[in-house]
């Protein structure tokens, strides 16, 4: 295997370098925003110049690996290696100039998310995990949030792009699971969510519909701070629950309930 010490040194640094790049953009200048399968699902000129900075450094570093990124064609090098890269996770916000947005990298060998990056620009959080060492914000050990009851926790969710037109739109779960929680809150970014539950900012988190660049790091981040992460399909629809064990097995139930 390669050194995935080294690789997560690179891949903060490339997270760092593209998530001021973007925060700079933000600031200064007008961008271009395009859609892509809804008229809510969008993609900016940044996203694609992100990726392409980011492609451009593993293609320096690691040649020989695969990449997966959300906003172009899956590179494959017939490698055990495959880099999974958001290279902006919150376009919406992104484009309306709302400050929370991520830039997510990860790197899996065969089929198992082994190493995990996300940098959060407005804030300059900067979050890593290697699996079985732990997870990390700015060096330092982090670890999920010890709540255990829905009564007492704050939650997060997310909507899908088809929210208008899919019967699986987290609507019915978002009204059955709100009068139950403390508090809920929808930031707009996965990785932003998945990263506050490894932190403990947030107590647990929900959501249907995720791709795999919106998860890989972050689930990784989760289970190595200490949580759990669970994951099914609802009438082909991928779900994603995370938080402590406990919290997980109480949205599961209030979900499966809905739906099976």
């Amino acid at each position: 295997m390669i050194n995935l010490a080294d690789a997560a040194v690179l891949a903060k640094e490339w997270a760092i370098n593209v998530g001021k790049m973007q925060k700079e953009k933000l600031k200064n200048e007008a961008f271009k925003v395009n859609t892509k399968s809804t008229l809510t699902d969008l993609v900016t000129e940044i996203d694609l110049l992100s990726e392409d900075m980011i492609r451009a450094k593993i293609g320096k570093n690691y040649p020989e690996h695969n990449i997966l990124g959300e906003e172009s064609d899956f590179t494959d090098k017939k490698s055990k290696y495959t880099w999974v890269v958001d290279p902006l996770d919150g376009t919406n916000n992104y484009a309306s100039s709302y400050p929370i947005y991520c830039v997510s990298i990860a790197l899996k060998y065969e089929a198992e998310v082994v190493m995990g990056v996300i940098y959060i620009p407005e804030l300059d959080e900067i979050y890593s995990a290697i699996k079985g060492k732990g997870a990390y914000k700015s060096g330092k050990a982090i670890n999920i949030s010890q709540k255990t009851t829905l009564n007492s926790a704050l939650v997060a969710t997310g909507f899908p792009y088809d929210k208008k037109d899919s019967k699986i739109n987290n609507l019915d779960p978002f009204n059955k699971i709100l009068p139950e929680i403390r508090g809920v809150r929808r930031s707009g970014s996965a990785a932003f969510d998945l990263v506050s539950v490894a932190s403990g900012r947030m107590d647990a988190y929900w959501e249907f519909k995720l791709k795999e660049w919106d998860l890989a790091a972050g689930e990784l981040l989760v289970r190595e701070a200490g949580g759990e992460v669970y994951q099914t399909e609802i009438e082909g629809a991928p779900l994603l629950i995370a938080g402590s064990r406990k919290l997980v097995a109480e949205l599961r139930r209030v979900i499966e309930d809905i739906y099976l």
